[in-house]
């Protein structure tokens, strides 16, 4: 406990008035407002997404050695490096703080260019040169910004052929066949996953190869309708953000619930994969699963009108 509390300190969210070791409520509201800086679920409670965020947020570039291993290194430090190799033209994919293969790539390309040992290893004498460089180097857009609106303008106008994953976590597997015959309708190319952890649904997401994720999770028992994008590390997904905006619209209005809005967050799900990804909470069970086939239709309408909105 006194770790955690220390670790919250680090990381600018002190809260004195809990005796150290103790998790009084002075502590779980630093842990709330810290899930809340990180895009988690803020309940206060120090759970192992929050815990594994925790000590990410410890990490500064420079402080350790970064390279592809496994499992990935993860961190501040490694989400500052992809920042600085975008910045300069390399694209690490998506700023998400995960050390992949195409992290290494981009750190590798940026050796080459610099004349440094390519080993895909940042050291001391890579750092010396990102740094340099960067301060040489002032761009408006990082270049995985600029590469994702590319993508998504080069892609087809409809959703003919576009591949798409559903997944769910559980509760809601009627309203997801019913939008997956929905988008099979309009010729899309449809994988559904099935499984309680986020992690795992990426894992397969990305597997698949698919152009887009939508998620579907149930909410408590009030009605609700909520939108969540890929945002962290002062970077987020324009594709994933405006298919939140059009689903969010659609959904509420065809559940008839209150809009929650769309939010930028990191959970698993959406950090963890590597297309435009969204996770919409939808509640009641009861009338979600009544009320399938507007839900279907009010999907497929969102990502029609998402594949036509890149020009």
């Amino acid at each position: 406990m006194a770790d955690l509390q220390r670790r919250l300190a680090q990381a600018g969210f002190a809260k004195l008035d809990d005796p150290a070791g103790e998790y009084g409520p002075a502590t779980r509201q630093a842990v709330a407002e810290f899930q809340l800086s990180r895009g988690l679920r803020a309940d206060g409670v120090c759970g192992a997404q929050t815990w594994s965020a925790l000590v990410e947020a410890g990490y500064r570039l420079g402080d350790r050695l970064l390279y592809r291993k496994v499992p990935m290194l993860r961190g501040d430090d490694v989400a500052e490096l992809q920042r600085r190799l975008a910045s300069l033209g390399f694209d690490p994919g998506r700023i998400d703080g995960i050390f992949g293969d195409t992290t290494a790539r981009a750190l590798a390309d940026f050796q080459r260019n610099a004349g440094l040992t390519v080993d895909g290893i940042f050291g001391r004498a890579t750092l010396a040169e990102l740094v340099r460089l960067n301060h040489r180097q002032e761009v408006a857009e990082l270049v995985t910004t600029v590469k994702e609106r590319e993508r998504l303008r080069r892609a087809p106008r409809s959703l003919q052929g576009r591949r798409v994953a559903l997944g769910e976590n559980g509760g809601l597997g009627l309203v997801t066949s019913s939008v997956a015959r929905a988008l099979r309708g309009r010729g899309a190319e449809v994988v559904t996953l099935n499984h309680p952890d986020d992690s795992q649904l990426a894992v397969e997401a990305n597997n698949a190869m698919v152009e887009v994720y939508l998620g579907l999770t149930l909410a408590p028992e009030e009605p609700r309708c909520e939108a969540c994008y890929y945002a962290g590390y002062r970077s987020e997904s324009e594709g994933g953000k405006r298919l939140a905006q059009l689903l969010q619209e659609a959904l509420a209005q065809a559940l008839g619930v209150p809009s929650q809005g769309v939010r930028g967050m990191a959970l698993p799900v959406l950090r963890e994969t590597r297309m435009p990804a969204v996770v919409c909470e939808l509640g009641p069970a009861d009338a979600v699963v009544g009320q399938a086939a507007s839900v279907a239709t009010a999907v497929t309408d969102a990502l029609g009108s998402w594949a036509q909105s890149w020009e």
